[in-house]
């Protein structure tokens, strides 16, 4: 990637008070924009992509059907502010349609019934499989939350905002919880729109079930254009936001990024964060149709 491009990128997170790491890859050709891509990040949410590309492999190879219903009862649900995690009633879902909440409202608790379904190790070894050694898998939500509150001890939601607090949460180094690399995030997301992860049917839809997530104030604000498509998953831990997803243009152009970032900042909400990710992504999609412009004339 040339330097003013990467400047670019460096500059809209730094304006927003964030550090971060990128990847985009054009999905048909194999060209990158890439900074600090290699870097290990901890994943938060984002690793639902691993969790749902590995329920869609699994139907494709005859392990599991993913229309298989399954009763959930009223209690004992992983927390979180979404989805089944904050709702009141026994309910029965087939896994694919827990797969849906997963991804549309990063349902924690639909998230760790796929979880429990599949195993760590299964989806561990579907990314080892498909060449990414590096994207790991160590706890569910629910153990997330857990080494949340062993780290905070008594201080509960009020310590997210301590920076000292902050400082002490496992959740956020990524030796030590849920991890990969701005690249080998966005090699999964080309693999899913390759066909690489599962062909035919069962590709496309997971590739739907990929784009019916509700939040646009990360990824998609960077492209708001009704003819584009922006399939994505947000993750987001104290400091931490990010996403990952594919961009599709009408004329054909498929690109898949990956933003992970850190914000100096403690506090919750930092509109700013949110949409320089954005940002950082429309720098590094138009670098990379420009490149293609200008290889086409």
């Amino acid at each position: 990637m040339n330097t003013p491009v990467r400047g670019r990128i460096t500059a809209a997170l730094t304006d927003a008070g964030l550090g971060g790491a990128l990847c985009a890859t054009d999905i048909d050709t194999g060209a990158t924009v890439a900074l600090a891509a290699d870097t290990p990040v901890s994943t938060a949410s984002v690793h639902k992509l691993c969790l749902v590309a590995t329920l869609y492999r699994e139907a494709a190879a005859g392990r599991l059907d993913p229309t298989t219903p399954v009763d959930i009862p009223a209690g004992a649900r992983a927390p979180g502010p979404t989805g089944l995690a904050v709702m009141r009633d026994a309910v029965r879902l087939s896994l694919r349609d827990l797969a849906s909440l997963a991804v549309a409202v990063s349902d924690n608790a639909a998230a760790d019934i796929l979880w429990d379904h599949l195993g760590l190790d299964t989806v561990n070894a579907t990314m080892n499989a498909l060449g990414l050694t590096r994207t790991i898998a160590v706890h569910n939500q629910a153990g997330l939350y857990a080494t949340m509150v062993a780290d905070t001890g008594d201080s509960g939601p009020a310590a997210l905002v301590d920076p000292a607090a902050v400082a002490r949460l496992t959740v956020l180094d990524p030796a030590r919880t849920n991890r990969s690399t701005p690249r080998e995030i966005t090699a999964l997301l080309t693999a899913v729109w390759r066909d690489e992860v599962c062909a035919g049917a069962w590709g496309e839809e997971l590739r739907a079930v990929l784009g019916v997530q509700a939040w646009s104030h990360r990824l998609a604000s960077g492209f708001p254009f009704d003819d584009v498509r922006v399939s994505g998953k947000t993750g987001t831990l104290p400091t931490q936001r990010h996403e990952a997803g594919v961009v599709e243009y009408p004329d054909g152009g498929r690109y898949a990024v990956a933003v992970f970032t850190r914000a100096a900042s403690t506090a919750a909400t930092l509109p700013a964060a949110d949409a320089a990710i954005g940002r950082a992504a429309r720098i590094a999609v138009d670098a990379l149709r420009n490149r293609n412009t200008r290889e086409r004339t």
